[in-house]
């Protein structure tokens, strides 16, 4: 039997050119033509011209997004999938760069979607969802522990300065000079006293160490979850076109930020949006009504009353706005209106946490949470663009 030759130890061993193997269409091909497209000068304002020379800002951007594509999201895989994959090693242009961070390209791909007739706002639905965050929960710093460390930090300083006086008698008051000691103890106080202020702003009575950032969050189901709240806005072709992490414990003041970023992303009015009975307030209503948007928006008896729960369903009150809601979305096509909610965003939760391991963020701080998952939505983006554009 003739079999083709084996010679896993010759010199020219990949091919002359990475599409020969991969093919035009693949995914890699595919980004890296939109990723041309997109304007970098801000990445490219934000190098110095200290150190060494950098890698260029388009071939990190090519490689951590095609790397949250296929749920690469850890540096250090990264950096050895750059060195064994040949789509890696196509987008990096033959580079081999190690860890490295990008900035939000969300809002410019977008645009590039919205060229390709994506992400039309017609029927847009609003939901949220707890991510964990990279911090632990037993390491966590209260009211009063942080009282009681301010205290004894004073203290520490109010001896020491008597300490100071005792061994320099002579010395005129105010010509001693401060100790390095003494400033480390003040500046201790002054971390003390911001971290106290800011339990204090949140109405909190605990902060994370390792994340100070993060919250204890209520989740669906019951339990707290110590991370950070993701909104999206999923257009009817099931294009994220808004999306954004905060520490809010409540979703109903959520609803209108993302109505008016996703309307700023597309440029263009949104007709529909639904959410579900947590986004629910008397204030969102009318505030939908007079922006002309058709909304469905249940509050949490209708919910139950919509799921044939069991139990009395409350009257609306006094408010006309209410009313109204009610009754649209106790009709029939009310009621298919607000089904369509759960066809269109639930369906990208469950894929970016399932698939692409957004359960649990990797970076620390609210500002890196935000720009990771930015990454987890263009990824997701990007793949959808992908494939609409593979089945046309």
């Amino acid at each position: 039997m003739k079999f083709l030759p084996y010679e896993p130890d010759q010199a020219w061993l990949l091919p002359p050119h990475v599409k020969d193997v991969l093919g035009e269409d693949h995914l890699c091909s595919f980004l890296h033509q939109v990723a041309e497209r997109l304007d970098l000068s801000a990445f490219v304002a934000d190098y110095s011209g200290e150190g060494q020379k950098p890698y260029a800002p388009a071939t990190m951007v090519k490689v951590w997004l095609y790397a949250y594509c296929l749920q690469v999201t850890a540096s250090r895989r990264l950096e050895q999938r750059i060195k064994e994959d040949l789509a890696f090693r196509y987008l990096a242009g033959g580079a081999a760069p190690d860890c490295w961070a990008i900035n939000d390209l969300f809002l410019q791909v977008v645009e590039v979607a919205r060229g390709l007739g994506m992400g039309r706002l017609g029927h847009v639905a609003i939901d949220s969802t707890r991510v964990h965050a990279h911090a632990s929960r037993r390491r966590m710093e209260t009211q009063p522990e942080l009282r009681q460390r301010l205290a004894r930090t004073r203290w520490a300083i109010r001896r020491w300065q008597h300490q100071c006086d005792a061994a320099n008698p002579d010395e005129e008051p105010g010509t001693r000079v401060q100790s390095g000691y003494e400033k480390q103890l003040e500046v201790q106080v002054a971390v003390t006293q911001q971290k106290l202020w800011k339990l204090k702003k949140l109405g909190a009575r605990q902060l994370s160490v390792t994340d100070p950032g993060s919250r204890f969050l209520h989740q669906s189901g019951g339990g707290f979850v110590l991370g950070y709240t993701v909104d999206l806005a999923v257009s009817d072709d099931h294009l994220i076109v808004a999306q954004r992490t905060t520490q809010a414990v409540s979703d109903s003041a959520s609803l209108l930020p993302m109505v008016r970023q996703a309307e700023a992303t597309c440029g263009e009015r949104l007709r529909e949006v639904s959410a579900d009975s947590a986004f629910f307030s008397l204030a969102n209503l009318k505030a939908l009504e007079r922006r002309g948007i058709e909304g469905y928006l249940p509050d949490a008896h209708l919910t139950g009353e919509l799921q044939k729960r069991r139990g009395p369903l409350k009257t609306p009150g006094d408010c006309p706005a209410h009313r109204r809601m009610r009754a649209k979305l106790q009709s029939p096509a009310g009621q298919a209106r607000y089904r369509r909610r759960q066809a269109l965003v639930e369906p990208v939760f469950g894929v970016l946490k399932e698939q692409r391991g957004m359960r649990h963020l990797r970076l620390r701080g609210l500002s890196k949470a935000t720009a990771e998952v930015a990454l987890y939505c263009t990824a997701f983006n990007l793949t959808r663009m992908w494939r609409t554009v593979a089945q046309r």
